[in-house]
């Protein structure tokens, strides 16, 4: 069965009646030309058995025919790249427009854009952490995920930092044989107000290192910080009837990409470190190779180009007188 690499035919149509156009407007400007010196064009029509069927197989190569596929290797050096993010009740605080996750929510979802052959995974923590999307090639389950993020997906309690990054650390993808540290490179992107009411980093952090896995950090939130709103303008209170202030803590942050080799960014209503970020995780460079057999169409277009180029050499070699005198 016949296909086409380029099936959109929209513009190598358009280029084709461009260039009968010219030829048109080649033909006509001639005639005048031979009309006005009192000449007869004689032999105009001579070359166009040459033009013709050289652009319409020009036209055939440029649309890529292909017929039957062919199993090709594709050696990858990709990596695995986590998503945490905390979706405690701090994440709701407008310090950050229009909110600490809604605006992580959509820093997140263009960071998952640049990276299509990668593997992307996303967990979601709080007072407890849940794989909400395992690791997969497929960028719009992802995203599918990240459309779905809100601060009520976990039941209310204090934050812990440490619970996800054990749940990262268990599915370290395996060496190949058994060698130690992870098969592929790992990038774990914490994005997170730093608020941290659980045990010590120290053990996962160490883990992690000794992986060879990185963890970069985002900090959302202002040193100021703001008061946690509830619907029908309520403020979240403390025991003591108090409005709650939530405020940025970077301290396990930053510990989290200094004892890993990550790096640390904010991100707030003056600073953006997405873009920085980003280039960091592009540098990430998988340790091993993979090699994935995909089906290629086999593309035709070498015997339409090989003929198009003998007929353009033979309408150069040939001269032909167009005016007689």
């Amino acid at each position: 069965m016949l296909t086409w690499a380029y099936p959109y035919f929209e513009l190598p149509l358009a280029a084709a009646a461009l260039a009968l156009l010219l030829v048109l407007a080649y033909v006509l400007r001639t005639g005048r030309l031979a009309r006005a010196l009192g000449r007869r064009a004689g032999r105009l029509a001579w070359k166009l058995p040459l033009r013709l069927p050289a652009g319409a197989l020009l036209l055939l190569a440029w649309l890529g025919p292909a017929r039957g596929v062919s199993p090709q290797p594709v050696r990858t050096a990709g990596k695995d790249l986590w998503l945490v993010v905390d979706v405690s009740r701090s994440m709701d605080a407008p310090d950050v427009a229009p909110s600490r996750l809604l605006r992580a929510q959509a820093e997140l979802q263009t960071l998952v854009e640049h990276f299509p052959a990668d593997r992307l995974g996303l967990v979601v923590f709080g007072s407890q952490a849940v794989v909400q999307c395992p690791l997969t090639y497929d960028q719009e389950a992802v995203q599918t995920f990240l459309n779905t993020l809100s601060t009520s997906l976990l039941p209310p309690g204090p934050t812990a930092l440490r619970v996800p990054l054990e749940l990262v650390l268990a599915r370290l993808a395996p060496a190949p044989g058994g060698a130690g540290g992870p098969g592929r490179a790992t990038a774990v992107v914490v994005v997170s107000d730093g608020e941290d009411f659980g045990e010590n980093l120290e053990p996962p952090l160490r883990a992690l290192a000794r992986s060879g896995a990185r963890v970069f950090a985002v900090g959302v939130g202002t040193a100021a910080g703001a008061r946690l709103p509830l619907s029908g303008g309520r403020l979240v209170r403390d025991a003591a009837g108090r409005p709650v202030t939530s405020r940025l803590r970077e301290a396990p942050l930053l510990q989290l990409a200094a004892q890993t080799g990550g790096q640390y960014v904010a991100l707030n209503d003056r600073q953006n470190g997405f873009p920085a970020l980003l280039a960091d995780l592009r540098a990430v460079q998988g340790p091993t190779e993979q090699v994935r057999t995909v089906a290629v169409a086999d593309n035709r277009y070498r015997l339409p180009l090989g003929v198009a180029l003998v007929l353009l050499a033979l309408d150069v070699a040939l001269t032909v007188v167009v005016i007689r005198p």
